[in-house]
């Protein structure tokens, strides 16, 4: 069994991991949404606070699995800095405890992974990314050979919604309730720009649509009634950009298998769109189960298992947390 580790941002999650035949034993998050929705989003001081308290307290309800343990495995890469050091001085502290090895986990990988808890892997893989922290697709063919092929030049698909959100005081996280606002209403009432719509990069990009939404915002002025139709508009340009820049992108790689993973995955709009642009190709959508989709230990775990048959494992003295991911 692999006792796993999630504290990369604003959610506390502890796994354990059956590694012979990917069963997951045991699974407990606790969110801090509530804590930062009075702030319109994730204040790093405030969550690795909680942590500290959370963290320990799901450990306690894992000690029957500890005589069982074959390693622990923790996310040290890409997040808060504040935040994963939590989870991994946890992690050192359990290795030396019990003498098992350490394995630094990337959270991107892990959400790939997502799509394969308690079940086989399926590559090779493209897939789009889809967070608070990240925008990218990638092409996947096995544990270690993934190559991002395009990425965010600015703010996230999910960093978009939780702004939008905050715009309009409706706390956070921002990818829920702006998904509510917007249905039912007109998506072609405010007509936003696509970003980079003229432009030949495969990239993304969502601040000029964030100040375009923000200016709505104040046109409204004050009028709440009017938001549904900005949520609506906002939800369809911010998601054309992505089918649109995946359109031109399978123009030169075809694609067979294709996966959406990530925190925003969850939008019932983005999936149905994806599933629309994938049609003509006749290519299979994976998708991770809902419970999956937002920061989990679960998708640690999974990945972790690779790792250990693989003996990627790490020195307690050399694993170090790294805000930033080399993906």
């Amino acid at each position: 069994m692999i006792l796993s580790i999630e504290s990369s941002c604003d959610d506390s999650a502890i796994s354990i991991t059956e590694i012979a035949t990917n069963k997951l034993l045991f699974h407990k998050k606790i969110s801090q949404e509530l804590e930062h929705s009075v702030y319109g989003g994730v204040v790093p001081e405030l969550a690795a606070r909680l942590h500290a308290e959370a963290l320990p307290k799901i450990l306690e309800q894992c000690e029957p699995y500890f005589k069982d343990l074959k390693a622990v495995a923790v996310t040290s890469t890409p997040g808060l800095a504040v935040t994963l050091v939590e989870g991994v001085t946890m992690a050192k502290a359990i290795a030396v405890a019990l003498g098992i090895p350490i394995i630094g986990v990337n959270h991107l990988i892990g959400h790939i992974y997502s799509l394969f808890i308690e079940k086989e892997t399926v590559f090779p893989l493209t897939v789009l990314l889809v967070s608070g922290g990240h925008t990218q697709v990638m092409q996947v063919k096995s544990l270690t050979e993934i190559e991002t092929v395009a990425k965010s030049m600015d703010d996230s698909f999910g960093e978009s919604f939780d702004k939008v959100a905050k715009m309009m005081g409706l706390g956070y996280p921002g990818g829920p309730v702006i998904q509510e606002l917007a249905d039912g209403g007109d998506r072609l009432k405010h007509n936003f720009t696509v970003p980079l719509h003229q432009s030949p990069l495969i990239a993304f990009s969502y601040s000029g649509l964030k100040n375009a939404v923000r200016l709505a915002v104040l046109d409204a002025d004050g009028d709440t009634s009017k938001y549904k139709d900005i949520a609506a508009s906002f939800e369809h340009i911010a998601t054309k950009h992505l089918t649109m820049k995946l359109k031109k992108y399978f123009k030169t790689v075809k694609p067979s298998t294709f996966a959406i993973v990530g925190g925003a995955s969850a939008n019932i709009y983005l999936r149905g769109q994806i599933e629309e642009l994938l049609k003509p190709h006749k290519a299979d959508l994976l998708l991770s189960e809902l419970q999956y989709c937002s920061d989990n230990a679960a998708m640690i775990g999974r990945v972790a298992i690779e790792m250990y048959k693989k003996e990627m494992f790490s020195s307690i003295e050399d694993l170090d947390i790294a805000p930033r991911s080399i993906l």
